[in-house]
């Protein structure tokens, strides 16, 4: 039955799967009042996974593991135990110290889950990549908004129940990768390899201008996404209303990312992943420049400017995976996909730290430090603007 539907059995992994990713800011306002916990903790935490997740990458990437080993081996036994790394976090959540390696040690899993969902689709799904992994990012989106979902819904409980339950749909997420196995499309795995043999890929001028477009719209993503609750907070306490609400529209917000990578994916099939991933990064890096400016706004107005926000700031990531895996040498894609995902997610941790430490102090002005990815990045990807049907 899974071989039957395989992109949807793997995009529904991936949501499972990466609901372990963002499982503590979903609950940070309950961290801050049951143990204390300041927002600059919340940026440590977040800063701690990043930082597992790009030493996991690079990791695979230059021991070439991504493709020594069976792609759908490597995700089941990376969502096992960052389900049980997950659910640790519990009981370490009031030591700073000992919560950081927890979470750094959830980002280590989630280095084999996200890249190898990638590498997966394309076995499966290889003449519509740019489609596919539309969808895969578009459930990652959903599976980094899962938690504040998770958080709503749980309201009434302990927040140690949203953790619980995104550790359980990662246990299913792994039984159902494992089960699924890798598709036909590409050689489940490589024999041999050189270390660091995902960076040969960027000898290519197509995967280059891909990944620093990548490269730029990571430095924005993670950092928007950590400031998400906060800026939702504010507009709420402007509107004079509870704050009880913070989580769900806090989802809405992320999780409106998941149709804006679809549509994106379809986009790219008629006009090139190239001119969709220009066009989403020059609406994220002009709201960038612009909400700041707009900070006295009416909130609603400013709420509605954060759904827009939120459905283009992840709308090109597919489409830069999809023109990266088409550059990228066929025999080391999964360690080129993941030597990219390295160095972008590097890019997000000084993006998290100064929009965190800073954001008590400089408030909405703090966007303006995200700026440079979107401007450098669309400088970078010029060269990606060709005909469509040549991604």
């Amino acid at each position: 039955m899974l071989k039957r539907y395989p992109l949807v059995t793997i995009v529904i992994a991936q949501l499972f799967g990466t609901s372990l990713w963002f499982s503590v800011n979903g609950v940070g306002l309950a961290l801050q009042e049951a143990v204390g916990l300041s927002e600059g903790d919340l940026g440590l935490l977040t800063i701690a996974v990043q930082a597992g997740f790009i030493t996991g990458t690079l990791t695979i990437a230059t021991t070439g593991l991504a493709d020594r080993v069976r792609a759908s081996h490597l995700f089941a036994i990376s969502a096992v135990l960052g389900a049980l790394v997950n659910a640790a976090f519990i009981g370490v959540a009031g030591n700073v110290t000992l919560a950081a390696i927890a979470r750094f040690a959830t980002g280590l899993c989630l280095a084999g889950i996200y890249p190898l969902g990638m590498k997966l689709v394309v076995s499966w799904t290889p003449s519509h990549a740019g489609a596919a992994l539309g969808w895969l990012v578009g459930m990652l989106t959903l599976g980094t908004a899962s938690p504040h979902l998770l958080r709503g819904v749980t309201l009434a409980l302990p927040w140690q129940w949203p953790l619980l339950l995104a550790s359980g749909l990662a246990l299913v997420a792994a039984v159902m990768i494992f089960r699924l196995g890798v598709g036909p499309h590409l050689p489940p795995t490589a024999k041999g390899g050189r270390p660091w043999a995902g960076l040969l890929a960027f000898q290519q001028r197509g995967f280059r201008a891909a990944a620093l477009g990548y490269f730029g719209h990571c430095w924005e993503l993670y950092a928007f996404w950590t400031l998400t609750p906060f800026l939702v907070a504010r507009e709420l306490t402007r509107l004079g209303t509870s704050l009880d609400s913070v989580s769900w529209l806090s989802f809405t917000v992320i999780a409106v990312g998941m149709p804006g990578c679809v549509l994106a994916g379809r986009a790219s099939r008629h006009v090139g992943s190239g001119r969709v991933a220009f066009i989403a990064l020059a609406c994220s890096g002009a709201l960038c420049l612009l909400y700041p400016l707009l900070g006295s706004a009416p909130p609603l107005f400013l709420l509605g400017l954060l759904l827009i926000w939120g459905f283009s700031v992840i709308a090109d990531s597919a489409q830069f995976s999809a023109l990266a895996s088409a550059t990228a040498p066929s025999d080391r894609l999964g360690s080129a996909l993941a030597m990219m995902n390295a160095i972008g997610f590097a890019l997000t941790i000084p993006a998290i730290a100064l929009v965190t430490s800073l954001w008590a102090s400089q408030g909405l002005s703090v966007i303006w430090w995200l700026l440079p990815g979107p401007v450098l990045g669309l400088i970078a990807m010029r060269g990606l603007l060709i005909p469509a049907g040549k991604t």
